[in-house]
């Protein structure tokens, strides 16, 4: 147990070796996870709890973190030694339950590079319980926090209810000492970060260079790597298998798909073994890897807190607060987590509101990977329409939300971690796991939804769909019929969705009508999962009609609009 943001996910894995999502931001830790670790060469269950200021919840992930405290029989404090006095309040608290208790004195490395000396034996003669000053990130002190966890009893100390701050300021004042020095660089930076003068330039550089760094690896990645392989390695295995089937025929069109000039084409043949695997391996993959690096980096630097206080006050008028930043960027990445994560709001409305402005208005990297490679070739014309049209919804549709939905939106309430530079092991492990999850989610879902559109292709309902919807699609959107495909299957992948759009001739103008309204319109069915269970089923379909109206509305105005 200990306060959000001290490092207890790290410790938790470093005990059990369990694959576990850290960041440098609180609210990273919402449900609590449970791992194995070997005492005395017995095997012992770990819990990681989400972080907490106080024994009296005041959030949904203090409640899990206090309903907790029961099952456990010893419990492992982690204090910031960077912040003793503000962490030793709920450590008097714990002492409080009467449960065997240790103290992990985390951060020893960066409360030492602050000018901060701790006396760490004293500390543990004045609460009675073994303290171990560990360095999370490197290990350091996590072998004798093992060995002195049979050592945990019931500390002694006795705080009264009302003086424990004053009890927590004498303690302090015994046992730590603060020498003068020079403010760092990273602290300098970490100041000019959070001031709205020098702020914005800054987060206007640090996104404009983060989108520039993903374009350039999965750029990269794509023309080096992936397009090579399937190119000259995979096509012509599959012409051979083209070949073998007979080149034509149903099983040849639901495996291989069909043939452009007798060749393969893998963006446009749209069979399981061509499209289906190209366009999550070779298109989408460099630029997922590319985002959660990126991404990884800047939560584990401690960026994001940072960029939450310097949008808290425009987030206010969409009827959020700054923290809703974070779906946001996660959602940027994958929708799925980006929807996860709205638990970090405190309340049911901002976290409706969150959920559904970022599954109408924040495209996931697979689908802007796809809307990148057709639309790029018209430049600012094509894409900064796009996601220009998709900002404008994100901000108008917010203000209005803010207006409509009942209920209340706090003040931020976040802490802000110093600069770090980031534990580059840690930090790879973190974009492995991401990766993997995404390959393990999302492929089988492109697979699924290359499968259903070959077969509404075959047995033509796809064609009685679009005649059924014609006054929509042709009259209200103003695209094609055939385009209705798309739709059907963006509510399982968005990007495989607009992969569909290539062989269909769109113009320009079609083309951003296509793309806007398939972010729109429905959440592909892995977020509509999510939504649902965050949300509840009444939230998620309120949510859901939103959407449909919302991208109804916006395709017909780009339709009259644009020329």
């Amino acid at each position: 147990m200990g306060n959000p943001n001290v490092g207890k996910s790290v410790i938790f894995s470093r005990l059990t070796g369990v694959a576990v999502i850290v960041s440098n931001y609180p609210g990273t830790t919402v449900e609590y996870k449970k791992g194995k670790m070997r005492l005395k060469g017995e095997s012992v269950e770990v819990i990681d709890v989400p972080g907490a200021y106080t024994l009296k919840p005041t959030n949904k992930a203090e409640e899990v973190a206090c309903e907790m405290i029961e099952e456990g029989d010893i419990i492992i404090n982690v204090v910031d030694a960077t912040n003793l006095e503000r962490n030793l309040y709920l450590t008097l608290q714990l002492l409080g339950t009467k449960k065997p208790m240790i103290v992990a004195l985390n951060l020893w490395d960066e409360a030492h590079h602050k000018g901060i000396k701790i006396d760490y034996k004293k500390l543990k003669k004045l609460l009675q319980v073994p303290v171990i000053p560990t360095v999370a990130l490197t290990g350091e002190g996590i072998k004798e926090l093992v060995n002195e966890l049979l050592e945990a009893v019931p500390g002694t100390y006795k705080s009264e209810p009302g003086e424990q701050w004053h009890d927590v300021g004498r303690i302090t004042e015994k046992v730590q000492l603060i020498t003068h020095r020079h403010h760092t660089f990273l602290e300098r930076l970490a100041d000019a970060s959070v001031t709205p003068f020098t702020g914005i330039p800054i987060a206007l550089i640090i996104l404009f260079a983060t989108f520039k760094i993903i374009r350039f690896i999965g750029e990269g990645l794509i023309g080096y790597l992936f397009e090579p392989i399937f190119e000259r390695l995979w096509a012509p295995l599959m012409l051979k298998l083209s070949g073998l089937l007979g080149s034509q025929g149903f099983i040849h069109n639901i495996l291989i798909g069909k043939l452009i000039g007798g060749e393969i084409d893998f963006v446009e043949s749209l069979g399981l073994l061509t499209t289906g695997l190209f366009v999550p391996l070779a298109m989408v993959l460099p630029y997922i890897f590319a985002f959660y690096l990126v991404l990884s980096f800047l939560e584990d630097s401690g960026y994001l807190p940072r960029l939450a206080i310097l949008v808290d006050a425009l987030m206010h008028k969409l009827g959020l607060h700054g923290l809703a930043i974070v779906p946001m960027m996660l959602g940027l990445g994958c929708n799925v987590p980006g929807a996860l994560s709205t638990r970090i709001m405190e309340t049911r409305r901002e976290r409706f509101i969150a959920a559904t402005l970022m599954a109408i208005a924040v495209p996931c990297m697979a689908q802007i990977a796809m809307i990148v490679g057709l639309a790029g070739k018209y430049g600012a014309k094509g894409l900064g329409t796009i996601f220009g049209t998709l900002f404008l919804v994100w901000i108008v549709l917010g203000f209005i939300l803010n207006k409509t939905v009942r209920g209340e939106s706090p003040e931020i309430f976040t802490e802000i971690p110093p600069y770090r530079i980031p534990y580059f092991k840690g930090l790879f492990k973190k974009v492995w796991m991401r990766v993997k999850w995404f390959i393990k989610e999302a492929v089988p879902w492109v697979l699924v939804g290359v499968f259903i559109v070959n077969i509404l292709y075959t047995l033509r309902i796809i064609d009685f769909i679009g005649r059924f919807t014609a006054p929509v699609i042709t009259g209200v959107l103003g695209l094609p019929r055939p385009a209705v495909g798309a739709l059907i299957v963006g509510f399982l992948r968005k990007d495989v969705a607009i992969g569909m759009l290539v062989p269909l001739g769109l113009t320009l103008k079609q083309l951003i009508i296509a793309s806007v309204v398939l972010a729109m319109y429905f959440p592909c069915v892995a977020t509509f999962t999510m939504m649902a269970r965050e949300l509840g089923f009444i939230d998620m379909l309120k949510s859901a009609l939103i959407m449909i109206a919302s991208a109804l509305v916006v395709g017909g105005l780009l339709n009259l609009i644009l020329i």
